[in-house]
């Protein structure tokens, strides 16, 4: 079974680093590739720009996406995640400081899988991260992958 990889998409640096930490401390070991705005995460999911010579029919696992990036915002990446066919049915899960009700209702209506508020206490945080992994990456079967002919 190949390493599933985790796209996160985060711009805030002590946050990445937070996020990465309870990911190795609850031991989810998995290649975390990160995009600090929403056009880097759009040029990794399809092989653009700097991620040219990467293969965009091998997906991420999941990605984490953050709202609030700069250059696109996280809606707006989820929102062409589910406008592509080869991007559809990839599990996205908002991970926010947003406590907004119409960023929870956006990210829903644009197609997220889930919406997590990041714990502002390290602990919390660090529990959170843990079920995210353990549901996404161990327990939830995604969508088969297409063939490719």
């Amino acid at each position: 079974m190949k390493n599933k990889i985790i796209l996160l998409v985060e711009d805030n640096q002590d946050d990445e680093i937070l996020t990465i930490r309870a990911l190795s401390k609850n031991n989810i070991l998995n290649r975390v590739v990160v995009a600090r705005d929403g056009a880097e995460a759009l040029d990794y999911l399809f092989g653009r720009g700097d991620y040219a010579d990467r293969d965009p029919t091998d997906l991420p696992e999941l990605v984490l996406l953050d709202i609030n990036l700069p250059k696109l915002s996280g809606l707006e990446v989820l929102k062409q995640i589910r406008n592509d066919p080869r991007t559809r049915l990839l599990p996205v899960v908002m991970l926010t400081t947003s406590n907004e009700e119409r960023d929870r209702l956006g990210s829903y209506q644009l197609g997220a899988n889930s919406f997590i508020r990041k714990p502002v206490d390290f602990s919390q945080f660090s529990e959170a991260i843990r079920q995210l992994g353990v549901y996404w990456l161990v327990l939830n079967q995604g969508p088969p992958h297409e063939q490719k002919n």
